[in-house]
C-alpha cells in the first residue's frame, strides 16, 4: 500500500507539472522550446517507472507460479 500511495503522489506532482507548465507558456513566461523539454522529460520519466513498474509485477507473478 505505501507504493501505491508514492504512486499516486507521483500521478499528482506529474498532473500538476504539467498544469503548471502549460500556464507559464501560455503567459509566455516560459519558452514552447523550454516546455517541450521538460514536459518531454517529465512524462518519459513517468511512463518509464510505469512501464518499469507493470515488468516488475508480471516478473514477481512468473517466479511465484513457478
Amino acid at each position: 500500500t505505501r507504493l501505491s500511495n508514492l504512486l499516486c503522489v507521483k500521478s499528482i506532482v506529474t498532473i500538476l507539472l504539467t498544469l503548471v507548465f502549460g500556464y507559464l507558456t501560455l503567459t509566455n513566461r516560459v519558452s514552447s522550446q523550454d516546455f517541450l523539454t521538460i514536459f518531454s522529460v517529465v512524462i518519459a520519466f513517468y511512463f518509464g517507472t510505469q512501464s518499469q513498474r507493470l515488468h516488475d509485477n508480471d516478473t514477481t507473478k512468473e517466479k511465484s507460479h513457478s
